[in-house]
C-alpha cells in the first residue's frame, strides 16, 4: 500500500512534509489526503461525493494551522450506532493527535457512546452537524472525577462544529415544588478544565448535563463563543458555565438554559477569578442567570457582563460573597431582566426570594472573614419582575462605591413581601448577621442598605394602578446609606394619597437629591427615618405637586435637611 501524502493546509509549503505510515500506532486514522477525507464512513465505504468531502476538507483545512493533522474517529474504530462504546476509538483519535503535537479528531455525524475522555495539548475536538457524543453514566467509564470531558493542566485546547453533547441529566430532580428525591451520589458533569491555557469551546450543543456543564478552574485565556446549554430547568446543580479562579475568560452569543445557574464565577483559596468579559447571551435559570459567588475565600475583579437577556429566573443578577473576597471593578450594562414566571411550580424555597438583582455580604461561618464589594455598577437595565432589587452590605462590612444608572423596572404582579427572605445562595450557618428579612421586606422596588458611596440616576418604577393598590411601595429605600447623589427618580403612578414615600431614608447621612419630579397626585415623595439621618440636600427638585414634599418622622433631627 502506497504512503500517501501528508495533507496540509493549502498555500503552506510542501517542502518537507512528513508522511504517515498508516499501520503503525501514531499514524493509524490520520486524515492525511482528500481521498482520505472522503472516507468518513465506517468501514471506510464512500458516503458521500468527493466533492462534498473536499469541501469538508476545505473548511477543516482553513481552520487548521499549517501542518496540522486530522483524524477521522472512524477510521480508528468508531462505530456510530448509538450502541457501541465508542470511548476507545476517540480516545485513540485524541493521544495520536497529541503525539503528533497536535491536530484535529473528527468526529462525523452518528451517534457514539462514550465514557470519559481526555484531552491533551494541541487537540481540536471537531464535532461535525448530525454528530452526538452520548455520554454514558456507567462509574467505571470515568478514571477522573464525574466529568466527561476532562484536562488537566494542558494547553491548545478546542472544541468545535455544529454536533451535540447529550448528557444524562434529562428528569427532574428537587427544583419542582414537592419534589423531594434524595440527590443520586454519581452525577456526570460535562467538562472539567483544570490548569488549562488557550481554551476555546465553539457553536457545539450541550443537551442535559447532570452537574455543572462546563467547569473550568485555574483556566486562562478562555473563549466560549456561540455555544448553546440546554439542561433540564428542573434539575439542581445543572450549572452552565462555571468560571472557578479564572482568567481572562470571553463568554459571548452563548443560549444557556440551567437547572442551576447559569454562569458563576467562584474563587478557591489563594487564586482570583478576574478579567471576565460576558457578552449577547440569552440566560434563562431556575437560581441565578449572572452570579458571583458564593464561594469567595479569593478575590474577583474586573468583570463585565454586557448585552444580555436573562429571562425566567429567579435572581438575574447576583452578587454573594461569604469567605472573606474582595469584589471589585464589576460592570452590568445593557441587559434586560425577567425574574421567574411561574413560581408556584418551583421548589417552595424559591418562591420568597425572587430578585431581579441581589447583592450580598455575609459571613458563611461565624469565623469566616468580612469580605468587600466595591467599584460596582448597573446601567441600562430594563426590568420585568413582581420582586424589587435588594443591595446590601454588613454593620461591619459596607459596599462601597455602587451605581445605578438608567434603571426601568416594570412591575407586573403584585407579591407580598411578609414572607420574603433573603436570598441565602449557597450553604451558610446561622450567623448574627444574616439579616434574613431585615431588608428583604422593606416597602420598594429598590432598597440599598449599608452602603458608603452610591449614586442612583434615572430610576423609574412603573406599576399598574391596580397592583400599586394591593401593595403600595416606594421607588427606592435606603437604610445607612452615606455619601449617596440621588438623581431624577420617578414612581408611576405616584401613589394617589399614600403614606408610602417615593423615596426612604432610613439613617442615612451626606444625601444630595436634585432633578426630582413629583407626579400630580403624589402624596409623599420623600420620608425621613432614623436618629442619625443627617446632612440631607435638596436641590433643583420639583416637588410642588405632592401632598407632602418632604415627612420626616420624630426622631430625625431637626437641623437633618440642611436646606
Amino acid at each position: 500500500m502506497p504512503r500517501p501524502a501528508c495533507w496540509k493546509r493549502p498555500g503552506c509549503s510542501t517542502s518537507g512534509r512528513s508522511r504517515i505510515r498508516r499501520m503503525d500506532g501514531s499514524g493509524a486514522g490520520a486524515v492525511t489526503s482528500k481521498r482520505d477525507l472522503c472516507k468518513l464512513t465506517k468501514g471506510g465505504k464512500m458516503r458521500r461525493t468527493q466533492g462534498v468531502c473536499f469541501i469538508v476538507l476545505s473548511v477543516l483545512a482553513l481552520a487548521l494551522p499549517c501542518g496540522a493533522r486530522v483524524w477521522d474517529v472512524t477510521e480508528l474504530g468508531a462505530r456510530g450506532d448509538n450502541e457501541a462504546n465508542d470511548t476507545a476509538a476517540l480516545q485513540k483519535a485524541i493521544d495520536n493527535a497529541a503525539q503528533a503535537g497536535g491536530g484535529t479528531v473528527y468526529v462525523p455525524a452518528g451517534d457514539y457512546r462514550c465514557g470519559q475522555l481526555q484531552l491533551k495539548t494541541g487537540v481540536t475536538l471537531h464535532l461535525e452537524a448530525g454528530a452526538t457524543l452520548w455520554v454514558s453514566p456507567a462509574r467505571e467509564d470515568y478514571r477522573h472525577g464525574n466529568r466527561f470531558l476532562y484536562a488537566r493542566d494542558q494547553n491548545d485546547i478546542t472544541i468545535q462544529g455544529r454536533g451535540t453533547i447529550h448528557g444524562t441529566g434529562r428528569d427532574d430532580l428537587q427544583r419542582r415544588r414537592g419534589d423531594k428525591r434524595p440527590r443520586p451520589d454519581w452525577r456526570v458533569g460535562i467538562l472539567q478544565f483544570i490548569g488549562c491555557r488557550n481554551v476555546t469551546i465553539r457553536d457545539v450543543t450541550v443537551r442535559y448535563s447532570d452537574s455543572w456543564t462546563f467547569d473550568l478552574e485555574r483556566c486562562e485565556n478562555v473563549v466560549i463563543d456561540g455555544v448553546s446549554i440546554l439542561n433540564n430547568y428542573y434539575r439542581v446543580n445543572a450549572d452552565g458555565i462555571d468560571p472557578v479562579s479564572c482568567k481572562s475568560v470571553r463568554i459571548s452569543n452563548c443560549y444557556i438554559v440551567a437547572g442551576d445557574d447559569c454562569i458563576v464565577c467562584k474563587t478557591r483559596e489563594g487564586y482570583p477569578c478576574e478579567d471576565i468579559v460576558v457578552t449577547n447571551c440569552v440566560l434563562e435559570s431556575i437560581a441565578t442567570a449572572v452570579k458571583i459567588g458564593t464561594e469567595s475565600p479569593s478575590d474577583f475583579r474586573n468583570i463585565l457582563v454586557s448585552n444580555c437577556v436573562i429571562r425566567n429566573s429567579t435572581v438575574g443578577i447576583g452578587i454573594y460573597i461569604k469567605d472573606g473576597a474582595t469584589a471589585e471593578r464589576i460592570r452590568f450594562a445593557n441587559c434586560t431582566i425577567e425574574t421567574i414566571r411561574q413560581p408556584e411550580l418551583a421548589n417552595e424555597s424559591l418562591k420568597n426570594s425572587i430578585y431581579p438583582i441581589f447583592v450580598d455580604i455575609e459571613k458563611r461561618r461565624t469565623d469566616s472573614r468580612i469580605g468587600r464589594i466595591r467599584d460596582l455598577s448597573f446601567s441600562d437595565i430594563d426590568i420585568l419582575s413582581d420582586n424589587g432589587i435588594l443591595l446590601q452590605g454588613m454593620t461591619a462590612g459596607h459596599l462601597e462605591d455602587v451605581s445605578l444608572r438608567n434603571i426601568t423596572m416594570r412591575v407586573d404582579r403584585a407579591f407580598d413581601y411578609a414572607t420574603r427572605r433573603k436570598h441565602v445562595g449557597g450553604t451558610v450557618q446561622p450567623t448574627e448577621d444574616r439579616r434574613p428579612t431585615i431588608y428583604a421586606q422593606k416597602p420598594a422596588y429598590a432598597t440599598v442598605a449599608n452602603t458608603d458611596g452610591l449614586t442612583v440616576e434615572n430610576l423609574r418604577v412603573l406599576i399598574p394602578d391596580e397592583i400599586f393598590a394591593q401593595h403600595p411601595r416606594g421607588a427606592l429605600s435606603l437604610h445607612n446609606v452615606a455619601k449617596a447623589t440621588l438623581r431624577d427618580l420617578r414612581r408611576e403612578p405616584a401613589g394617589v394619597n399614600s403614606d408610602v414615600p417615593v423615596v426612604m431614608l432610613e439613617d442615612c447621612r451626606s444625601i444630595f437629591l436634585t432633578g426630582c419630579f413629583a407626579l400630580p397626585n403624589t402624596g409623599v415623595f420623600l420620608a425621613l427615618a432614623g436618629p442619625e439621618t443627617a446632612d440631607i440636600s435638596l436641590r433643583a427638585n420639583d416637588l410642588a405637586a405632592a401632598k407632602r414634599a418632604v415627612n420626616r418622622s420624630d426622631e430625625v433631627p431637626s437641623g437633618a435637611i440642611r436646606d
